[in-house]
């Protein structure tokens, strides 16, 4: 019972923030474009708030994949190494804490362009 309600909390943010994002999508004139980045800065203003690390740990991967835990995982990563490095840690903090986010990316982009050609239409 207990996997089945976390898998119910996971779901139902994950949905949540999706479903945001559509609404976005349809109701203004906002470009996909703007809306994930307005998600990633939403994570990292929340995540520095301290804002958004409660609402991950009760919904697990609901709350940390979608784009909005990318921008938390920025600002704790920041947070952490400006505490470990002092300032140095604002330029380096980020990219340690997403790196396997960031190289995943990189990764399956050049893949996916290796194996696919566009085609004109």
């Amino acid at each position: 019972m207990e996997l089945i309600l976390a898998y119910l909390k996971c779901f139902l943010v994950g949905g949540v923030l999706c479903a945001l994002g559509q609404i976005l999508i349809d109701r203004t004139s906002l470009t996909p474009a703007r809306i994930l980045t307005g998600y990633v800065v939403a994570g990292v203003v929340l995540g520095a708030l301290g804002l958004y690390q409660p609402l991950a740990d009760w919904a697990g991967a609901g709350a940390t994949v979608p784009l909005t835990g990318f921008g938390s995982a920025l600002a704790r990563g920041v947070r952490e190494a400006v505490a470990e490095k002092g300032w140095l840690g604002v330029l380096t903090g980020g990219f340690t804490a997403s790196a396997a986010g960031i190289c995943a990316a990189l990764c399956f982009g050049w893949f996916t362009a290796a194996l696919f050609r566009p085609r004109e239409k």
